[in-house]
């Protein structure tokens, strides 16, 4: 399965034959606003269902999520705001973020199958997961109110696949801003993340990061489920 976000497609039908021809099902979920946001998924398995958006306008209208039910899993494609363009952003991103916690709550007290949450989450949630934590304390991705907000959400009952299998382990980035040369110099932050319910812990065979694909100023991240 392949998750996208920001696949800035618009409302306009977008060529996914090439997916096709490779044997996946595709479903897009794009903003309303042509050239921004959105999200699409890639699968092979066809879903027993498929839910665009969480009802909500203000964050539909941004394709923030997809959902495609399985019967063992729920896989939650996600692209959260980042917040960096001003501070009515950050602001609008600290509400979206409250609102998913509480979303996320919902679906699993629904008692379908157990979560699987994967996408550009534009957050960070511990000091290694950046280069350079002490000069970004406030910076947004890293201030203590999203800070707090993923160590909350992961008490819930999810499980960071990365940290899972490479607890501790510094230096292990998914962004890297485009100036200074960044990449190359590995300065950059963990912003791509896959959650997964406590209760698929024990089918977690394996997760990492994809930092020699060089196509965006993300790379990919990937999990394995046994």
């Amino acid at each position: 399965m392949l998750c996208l976000q920001e696949i800035k497609a618009g409302v306009g039908p977008l060529d996914v034959s090439g997916f096709e021809a490779l044997g996946y099902y595709a479903y897009l979920h794009p903003a309303q606003k042509p050239g921004y946001s959105g999200v699409a998924t890639f699968s092979k398995t066809k879903p027993v269902a498929v839910v665009h958006g969480c009802g909500t306008p203000a964050y539909d209208d941004e394709g923030r999520v997809l959902r495609l039910d399985f019967d063992d899993v729920s896989v939650l494609n996600t692209y959260m705001p980042s917040g960096t363009s001003g501070p009515a952003r950050q602001a609008f991103k600290v509400e979206w973020l409250h609102f998913f916690r509480r979303y996320v709550a919902g679906l699993r007290a629904q008692g379908g199958a157990p979560l699987l949450i994967g996408g550009d989450f534009n957050c960070c949630q511990t000091e290694i997961d950046l280069h350079n934590p002490k000069a970004n304390q406030q910076s947004p991705g890293y201030t203590p109110e999203e800070r707090q907000w993923f160590r909350d959400l992961l008490a819930d009952g999810f499980v960071d696949t990365f940290r899972h299998h490479h607890p501790g382990a510094p230096g292990h980035y998914s962004w890297w801003s485009y100036r200074a040369g960044s990449r190359p110099r590995n300065v950059g932050w963990r912003l791509d993340h896959w959650l997964a319910d406590d209760v698929l812990q024990p089918r977690l065979a394996a997760a990492g990061l994809l930092p020699d694909a060089v196509h965006s100023d993300h790379c990919p991240a990937w999990v394995e489920l046994g």
